[in-house]
């Protein structure tokens, strides 16, 4: 935990005022009951009215003093861990936008976002506490301490035992509490997971009418984090009793043994009075130390989640000393490349070579799990490749800088995905600075322009999340059209075609040959109709090439290809 306080840097000199303004307010709180003392011993039993008043004038003001100081102190307090908050989710958000595909698949979506949400949150609440208690707290006890001390040292003995007993205390409920703190953060983790399943999945559930079951997923892990949290909370229900009980204990055994020095003449009325209130004092900062203590280990499990995040460095990163392109623009090579996702047995990829130039159309196909998509991804370098090596313009793109690299290349993913905005913004996502005809112009070619049209507010439309109030087909044609605004030097189509019906596909890809021009095009896709005219067409199988070449020449050359079109095309097609 105490490596994630390095981010406090910024905010130094409010925790110094901080730490001043409460230093403050508890001299002011423990000077009161000296002060109260000297009214009782002095003004009352001496009957001094005029002593009574100006003591008692002096104790407002300096009770008035203490609480200006705390108002302040608390409202630095606060100003302080909100902004260290948001600079630490800052944090983690920018960290985690350097992570590989990889390392999302190994943390996980749902648990991301709970240590960039709830996991800080338990840190900035403790640090609210710790500038609100740990900072008076040792202050008022040692000073409290010190205090009673000089008002009758031999009543301290009872202090003696009292504080070890209140210490254990805290130490045994907190080390009872410490794994249901990290258990309950694994089952917000669990809970997030489930719910975020059901909520993107909600079609598929009531599609195959899985409302109940998934209504079951939903109520075990909401039962789970609840009955971590009555564990908890029955844990802390014994705190609070417990330190009372240990407190009233030590007030009654002062009392008592006071009362007696008091009758035997070795102590005064307003000591005893002064000393009870050292003692509240004292078990009080001890109270507050003993909140910390429970607190604590809660945010502890959390910060090791976040520290775990923070610590996870990316698979690959840019190249110390990048290279520029030195071929010719949009040029793509594989050379025997192989590749197999993490843990797996079996290599996806195997022996992958060939060259996609530009003005030229590469289409890939091949049955389901042939490697068609992991594939194209090697290019933007969303993975890196086990061996071999994969070239845009005659360079290597472990060589090149990601944000270089991934400039020359218009992605369309196989899932089509789109943010909360409007029309324009969803395209404007492929090139920030994109006019409005640029994005008309990207939008017709992309055969979305008629339907955005349609739209109560055309291009200036809302899209929902995820785009759920827009078809599959629509979703995917705005996907398209944010790749075409970019103009890149590589155009990727990840099976962007599959939700369009023969007569849309058809249109598209005709005006899509008069837009990319000379660019570099690679298309993933399953139907044949629409690598049928691609310069070359790809067939994987099993992860290896099993034919290279145009769709007339693997006609005659690839037994797997034929196989491919005789399923989708009648013999009249074929022929």
């Amino acid at each position: 935990m105490l490596k994630l306080f390095r981010y406090l840097k910024p905010y130094s000199w409010l925790l110094v005022a901080t730490v001043a303004l409460l230093f403050l307010q508890s001299l002011s709180d423990l000077y009161l009951p000296t002060l109260m003392s000297d009214i009782v011993d002095k003004g009352i039993v001496q009957k001094d009215t005029g002593y009574i008043w100006s003591t008692g004038g002096w104790m407002l003001l300096i009770a008035f003093g203490g609480t200006i100081c705390s108002v302040i102190a608390m409202y630095l307090s606060s100003r302080i861990a909100i902004g260290y908050g948001r600079d630490l989710r800052g944090k983690v958000f920018h960290h985690v936008g350097k992570f590989t595909l990889r390392e999302f698949d190994s943390v996980g979506t749902a648990s991301l976002i709970t240590r960039t949400t709830n996991d800080v949150q338990q840190m900035q609440q403790v640090l609210i506490m710790m500038l609100r208690m740990m900072i008076s707290a040792p202050i008022m006890g040692i000073g409290g301490l010190i205090m009673a001390y000089n008002r009758d040292h031999v009543l301290t003995w009872i202090l003696a035992i009292s504080l070890p007993v209140m210490g254990l205390t805290i130490w045994f409920i907190a080390s009872k509490g410490m794994p249901y703190f990290k258990i309950m953060q694994k089952r917000i983790d669990k809970l997030n997971l489930v719910l975020r399943e059901f909520l993107v999945g909600i079609r598929v559930v009531r599609a195959f009418n899985r409302d109940e079951h998934e209504t079951e997923r939903f109520t075990s892990a909401n039962w789970e984090l609840t009955d971590t949290g009555i564990r908890v909370n029955k844990l802390m229900a014994f705190f609070m009793p417990a330190m009372m009980l240990i407190m009233q204990f030590t007030v009654i055994a002062v009392t008592w043994f006071a009362a007696k020095r008091i009758d035997i003449g070795e102590m005064l009325v307003g000591d005893m009075m002064a000393f009870v209130q050292y003692v509240f004092q004292i078990m009080f900062s001890f109270l507050m130390a003993s909140f910390m203590f429970v607190m604590i280990p809660r945010a502890q499990a959390s910060a090791v989640r976040i520290n775990e995040v923070l610590a996870m460095e990316p698979e690959f990163d840019d190249p110390a000393s990048p290279k520029t392109a030195k071929g010719q623009k949009g040029y793509v090579e594989f050379t025997d490349v192989s590749f197999r996702y993490p843990g797996a047995e079996q290599a996806v990829l195997s022996g992958i070579s060939f060259k996609a130039e530009p003005g030229e159309v590469t289409a890939i196909i091949g049955g389901t799990g042939s490697g068609k998509s992991t594939l194209i991804q090697l290019i933007p370098r969303f993975y890196d490749v086990e061996n071999g090596r994969v070239l845009v313009d005659g360079v290597d793109v472990r060589e090149m800088t990601q944000e270089t690299l991934r400039q020359k290349i218009g992605f369309v993913p196989q899932k089509a995905v789109l943010f909360t905005g409007t029309a324009a913004d969803n395209i404007r996502f492929g090139k920030e600075d994109a006019t409005d005809e640029e994005i008309r112009n990207a939008a017709a070619t992309a055969q979305a322009l008629d339907f955005i049209q349609e739209m109560e507010q055309g291009f200036d439309s809302p899209i929902s999340q995820g785009g759920s109030n827009l078809s599959g087909g629509q979703k995917q044609r705005l996907s398209i059209a944010r790749a075409l605004v970019r103009k890149p030097e590589i155009y990727i189509f990840d099976d962007s075609f599959s939700a369009l019906d023969y007569k849309t596909d058809a249109r598209l890809r005709a005006a899509l040959r008069n837009e990319t021009g000379e660019a570099t095009v690679l298309i993933v896709a399953q139907r044949v109709s629409t690598v049928v005219d691609a310069d070359r067409i790809i067939v994987l199988e099993d992860g290896r090439i099993a034919g290279m070449g145009t769709h007339k020449e693997l006609l005659t050359t690839c037994g797997v290809y034929r196989e491919i079109v005789a399923s989708q095309l009648s013999e009249e097609e074929i022929a």
